[in-house]
């Protein structure tokens, strides 16, 4: 007994010390490839690009559709949890809580799906690249890796592909157009949008101002 319970602790630090220094390594090497990527049958088109190189408006976006209190929380958004919660016991669209932080962990650290096994993996690797990373780093990644249309991951790539220009020269509706599609990027139009898509895109797009005005993005924009 007293074997198999140091075996197992022996294996929790293992298990520690190789998932923080992944998470380390991370923080300042851009993550190559990702579960999802791996997963995809339309292959992969992405192209890094640095935060600085990146029009704010659509990180303002992606907090405005996503996550508007990314710079105040620390991985988490218990409030927004809990509605998701109620939303989805009265039998209406299905949907997440998740936070831009939960979504990098997802996607850089694990693949997608549900399950509490997946979920508690979430959290903690959502708790710790909230405590290793800064938020501006925390943003880079989910910028870049995030899926934005068949095949496409990344804002650089979803620009060239969509507007053909780079992700610096985004305008505010081109940024809202890709961040409506986030949530379904195989799904969502961004080109030619309509219905849903297109009043979300819009809606969005009026945010934008509104992240900026009110600091929304301050942990991200000095």
């Amino acid at each position: 007994m007293m074997r198999a319970i140091k075996f197992l602790l022996k294996l929790a630090v293992y298990f520690i010390l190789i998932t923080v220094a992944w998470v380390g390594l991370y923080a300042i090497v851009p993550p190559p490839v990702t579960a999802t990527m791996i997963l995809d049958e339309n292959g992969i088109t992405k192209d890094w690009t640095s935060f600085s190189d990146i029009s704010p408006n659509m990180a303002r976006a992606v907090i405005a559709a996503e996550d508007s209190k990314f710079c105040s929380h620390n991985g988490f958004d218990t409030e927004a949890i809990q509605k998701a919660i109620e939303r989805n016991a009265q039998g209406g669209r299905l949907r997440g809580g998740s936070t831009i932080s939960q979504q990098v962990a997802k996607n850089a650290f694990l693949w997608q799906g549900g399950g509490f096994f997946r979920k508690g993996l979430e959290a903690y690797f959502t708790f710790l690249i909230e405590t290793i990373w800064s938020k501006k780093r925390i943003m880079e990644v989910y910028l870049n890796i995030a899926e934005t249309g068949i095949g496409t991951y990344g804002v650089q790539a979803g620009a060239q592909r969509y507007f053909r220009k780079d992700a610096r020269d985004l305008t505010g509706i081109e940024a809202a157009r890709i961040a409506a599609a986030l949530p379904l990027p195989k799904k969502r139009a961004v080109n030619g949008a309509s219905g849903f898509t297109r009043r979300y895109g819009n809606t969005i797009a009026a945010r934008i101002n509104v992240v900026k005005n009110e600091k929304l993005d301050s942990c991200i924009y000095k």
